[in-house]
């Protein structure tokens, strides 16, 4: 029987509302089989438990662990040759990037999220060419990486059936090129075709071997409305339903998918879900950059999440996202780094900052803009909510798993910090990942004063590197061709979407239009 003290100048326990937070002064955690047994003050739990192991020595905040509610890959876009654009010309652009090594690419990414304090990761898998057993062999490989580093992971294949690289019909835009495009696009489309049935065949696979582990679980992801139809948002409606198991589904995050969901749903997207049964609880809709005011409302009523990925948005143009609104009406809110961070990395501190700074409208009213307890309820027990494990993390009590990380009060702190000034808020607004001297996942310690405990990173990164000295593959250079010669294609295919001059009050006011 594993039993150790994890002792904190400061134990944060949980975020209460947006202007307070449970902290526990010269406390500790009771950690015992991968679960929190008790949290009290350090003495008390010590004399209880003279032969525990003690972690810390009391210049540290101990914190739930952070939880990225939003991830996709492990070498960025950039690295992998692909710049930000807007959205919809950026799809183009990442025809360019290579075959990776799945459990290499998964490493990566994984060690700066565990770095900068995340112990649970939402993986959003994107496209993978093949059939069933192809897409299954490549979850394994990222599933593999997680287990192998120690993470706790929340796993989902995105499905997509339908308009593969614009907002309309495979077929149709097709026929819109030239014959020496034509081909080589439509033989990239065949490879990623599986039909609904091999869909859930994927999921009920992965799902009846990780359905019951303690770090790793798997969920659906409706991709966007725009890749899917209602035959395949029924579908996986009706698998959350069956297995009681969240959907993640990213929705209307530039103006152009709103301008597509007025046009294929005659009014708005958040409605036509709602028709189709899929808000709720389970759904979690990621971005949301461009709900409307009565979308929101709708979402709030019904207890549908929304997780903010603040960076992103930036990056690829697609507008700011209405926090404040979102907030105001109830909404829980998570927190995702997306493909990558504002410094292109997975800086989870780095996107606290971002969102806690992006919304502080001009005003004097305190009630609107976010405060610190409000983002960091979005980085844990916010963030906990759109996944398998609720109930489980997010927050550090008794009976929850022991996922926490340790941040050096001192490096926040030095060479001043008024006394006045409450430590947590310099965390949140100060802390960088070299203060990060401990992550704790289930019980066990996976990253300590800079190393990981389960994985050479070093030796993964090289092997990630050598990897990719390889010639590019014939397929990889059809793809780097295409993405050039498609782009000015795709630009006149969007001509004449929308009108910011249209857009109402709401709109403009969140897109900073």
């Amino acid at each position: 029987m594993s039993v150790s003290i994890v002792r904190g100048r400061q134990v944060v326990t949980r975020v209460v509302d947006r202007r307070h937070i449970d902290i526990r002064d010269d406390a500790a955690v009771l950690v015992e089989d991968g679960e929190v047994r008790a949290v009290d003050g350090f003495d008390a739990l010590t004399a209880a438990h003279p032969h525990a192991t003690v972690i810390g020595d009391g210049r540290h905040v101990v914190l739930p662990g952070f939880i990225n509610a939003h991830h996709h890959i492990g070498l960025t876009p950039v690295q992998l040759g692909s710049p930000d654009m807007p959205l919809e010309l950026w799809f183009v652009t990442r025809l360019v990037c290579r075959r990776v090594d799945l459990y290499l690419d998964t490493l990566y990414s994984a060690f700066e999220m565990i770095a900068s304090g995340v112990t649970t990761v939402q993986h959003l898998h994107g496209w993978i060419p093949g059939g069933p057993a192809a897409v299954t062999d490549a979850a394994e490989e990222v599933i593999r990486a997680y287990r192998d580093i120690g993470m706790r992971a929340s796993y989902s294949v995105g499905t997509r059936d339908q308009n593969f690289l614009v907002y309309g019909d495979n077929d149709a835009f097709l026929a819109t090129l030239p014959e020496d495009l034509r081909t080589p696009l439509s033989q990239h489309f065949d490879r990623l075709r599986m039909t609904l049935d091999q869909e859930a065949e994927v999921f009920e696979t992965l799902h009846g071997r990780w359905g019951n582990d303690e770090r790793i679980r798997i969920q659906l992801a409706p991709a966007n409305l725009h890749w899917c139809s209602d035959a395949a948002l029924e579908r996986l409606s009706d698998l959350s339903e069956r297995h009681d198991i969240p959907m993640h589904m990213h929705l209307l995050e530039t103006a152009y998918q709103r301008a597509y969901a007025e046009r294929r749903c005659d009014g708005s997207a958040v409605d036509h879900l709602d028709r189709l049964g899929m808000l709720g609880p389970r759904l979690t809709l990621g971005h949301g950059v461009w709900l409307t005011e009565a979308d929101v409302d709708k979402v709030a009523e019904s207890g549908t999440h929304i997780c903010h990925n603040c960076g992103s948005n930036f990056r690829l143009r697609s507008g700011i996202g209405a926090l404040n609104a979102w907030e105001a009406r109830g909404v829980n809110t998570a927190l995702g780094i997306d493909e990558a961070g504002l410094n292109d990395d997975r800086d989870m501190l780095q996107e606290m900052r971002l969102a806690l700074r992006a919304h502080r409208t001009p005003g004097h009213d305190e009630a609107d803009v976010p405060t610190v307890p409000q983002i960091l309820r979005m980085a844990t027990s916010g963030g906990a909510a759109t996944t398998p494990f609720a109930g489980r993390i997010g927050v550090l009590e008794p009976g929850r798993a022991a996922d926490l990380v340790m941040i050096d009060a001192d490096r926040v702190s030095w060479p001043y910090l008024d006394p006045a000034m409450p430590l947590i808020d310099a965390v949140v607004q100060r802390a960088k990942t070299d203060a990060v001297d401990l992550v704790m996942i289930a019980g066990e310690t996976v990253y300590q004063e800079g190393r990981f405990t389960r994985v050479d990173r070093a030796a993964a990164l090289q092997a990630l590197h050598d990897d990719l000295q390889r010639a590019l593959t014939d397929d990889e250079v059809v793809r780097r061709g295409l993405a050039t010669a498609l782009l000015p294609h795709v630009r006149k295919f969007y001509e004449g979407w929308i009108d910011p001059s249209t857009f109402d009050p709401f709109y403009r006011q969140n897109a900073r239009l």
